[in-house]
C-alpha cells in the first residue's frame, strides 16, 4: 500500500425505485451485485472500508456478509448519493488520508485498477479513473476535500464539484469502458450478460 492509511467507501444505500426490488440483492456470479462488489473492495486492501445502507438496509444485511466492514445506515437516502457520503464521512478513520469511494452497483470494478489509483492517485485531491468512453468510479478523495464533500447535495454532488474547478483533478487511465452500474432491468440483463459463461 501506500504507508498511509485510506479508507474505503461502498455506497449501498440506495432505494432502488427503478427496479422496484433491492438492486443490491439480486443474483450475480454466486453472490449478489453487493456480495461481488465488496469482494473488490475488500481485495483492495484498505485500512477501513465503510458500507453506507439505507433503502433494505435490513434485507441486505439478512443476505450479505459484511464481515470486517463499519456499516452505517443513511436515514436520508432517498436525497441522492450525497447523504450516503455525508454520513461515511463521519465514520473515516481520523488518520486516513483520504477515501477511495465505489459504487455498491458496479460489481465488475477491476480491484487492481482500485490498488493502482491507491498508489498512482492519491497524491492529488481528487483522482478519478479515465476509461475509453469517459470517466467513472472508482474515485481517489483526500481529506483536503472533505470540506467540499460534506457540502454536496443531491445524487450527482460529487461530479459537480469534480467538473466545478475549484478543487485539482487527475486522472488515472484504466483499461476498457466504465463499468456497468445497475440502475434499470435493462443494466442488470446487460451485467448479467456480460460475465463468461
Amino acid at each position: 500500500m501506500t504507508g498511509r492509511r485510506v479508507t474505503g467507501v461502498l455506497l449501498a444505500a440506495g432505494g432502488s425505485r427503478r427496479l422496484g426490488t433491492p438492486k443490491q440483492l439480486l443474483p450475480y456470479r454466486g453472490t449478489t451485485v453487493l456480495g461481488a462488489t465488496l469482494e473488490v473492495a475488500r481485495g483492495a486492501g484498505f485500512d477501513q472500508l465503510i458500507v453506507t445502507l439505507g433503502g433494505a438496509a435490513q434485507a441486505v444485511r439478512d443476505t450479505v456478509s459484511l464481515d470486517g466492514a463499519d456499516v452505517v445506515t443513511v436515514d436520508d437516502f432517498g436525497t441522492g448519493c450525497s447523504a450516503s457520503l455525508r454520513v461515511a464521512l463521519g465514520r473515516v478513520h481520523p488518520d486516513a488520508a483520504g477515501i477511495v469511494l465505489m459504487l455498491g452497483d458496479q460489481p465488475e470494478v477491476d480491484t487492481a485498477l482500485v490498488r493502482r489509483l491507491l498508489t498512482e492517485g492519491s497524491g492529488s485531491p481528487v483522482t478519478v479513473c479515465r476509461y475509453t468512453d469517459g470517466i467513472g468510479h472508482p474515485f481517489w478523495l483526500s481529506r483536503s476535500v472533505f470540506g467540499e464533500l460534506a457540502q454536496l447535495h443531491g445524487d450527482k454532488g460529487i461530479w459537480k464539484l469534480i467538473e466545478s474547478g475549484s478543487v485539482g483533478v487527475h486522472e488515472l487511465a484504466a483499461d476498457g469502458t466504465v463499468p456497468l452500474d445497475v440502475d434499470t432491468w435493462d443494466d442488470y440483463r446487460r451485467l448479467v450478460e456480460s460475465v463468461p459463461r
